[in-house]
Formats: structure tokens, C-alpha cells, sequence
């Protein structure tokens, strides 16, 4: 069994009102990141990789280099935040998805992040 990693992920995420159009079925989300390294040495996010579900089951992968053009190295004790989005059809949805990250010595790993909601206010009772 792989050791867990060495980071905590926490997520917040946040209804865009101003850049979504419902009659479009046009659903805008923020959702702001913040990797704390909770390790012994620096670790630097290498990729990313997001599940993106609308409330019609319709699935979106992204995958890519890094956060918002950044490969972060992130000392221990430090944390690195970010704020991106995601577009959806529906105003509810979930994002899913890891980090893949290695240690200042080479060590790789996967950074799970656990599902979250993208939800419009109204849409939640």
C-alpha cells in the first residue's frame, strides 16, 4: 500500500452569478484550493487531473500540467492556495479528482482530492 500523501487539500467552492446564464444552461463555478504540505520535505504539484459531473450525470476529464499555468513547490510547514473554475449544465454538480506530486527527494505520489459540490444557492433545499 502506497504512503499516504504528504499534503491536506481543502476545497471551497462558490456560485459565479454574474457569469452564468441558467436559460442557457449556462452554470459558472469558482472553487479556490489550498495544498498545505503537511510533509517533512518540499513537494512540487505536477499534474492535475478533475472529474467534473453535472446533475444530468454528464461527465467532464480535465487533465494538464500543473494549477493555473503554476507547477508549485511547496515547502513543508507552507501552503499553496489557487482559485479556478468549471462551467456546468445544471446548477448542481460535484468535482472529483488528484494531484500528482512528487518529493523534493523523488518520490512520486497521487494527491487525492475528494468530491465536492458546485452547487447554485437556490438549487439546494
Amino acid at each position: 500500500m502506497p504512503d499516504s500523501a504528504p499534503v491536506d487539500i481543502q476545497v471551497e467552492s462558490q456560485f459565479l452569478p454574474d457569469q452564468s446564464v441558467p436559460e442557457e444552461q449556462r452554470f459558472a463555478f469558482a472553487y479556490t484550493i489550498t495544498i498545505r504540505n503537511t510533509g517533512e520535505e518540499a513537494v512540487r504539484l505536477i499534474n492535475r487531473h478533475w472529474i467534473i459531473t453535472d446533475g444530468a450525470n454528464q461527465v467532464q476529464e480535465v487533465q494538464g500540467e500543473g494549477v493555473i499555468g503554476k507547477q508549485p513547490l511547496i515547502e513543508p510547514g507552507q501552503s499553496f492556495s489557487y482559485t479556478s473554475g468549471a462551467v456546468i449544465e445544471t446548477a448542481v454538480g460535484t468535482m472529483e479528482g488528484s494531484y500528482e506530486m512528487i518529493s523534493a527527494s523523488g518520490r512520486p505520489f497521487i494527491a487525492p482530492i475528494g468530491i465536492f459540490s458546485l452547487a447554485r444557492p437556490s438549487a439546494l433545499h
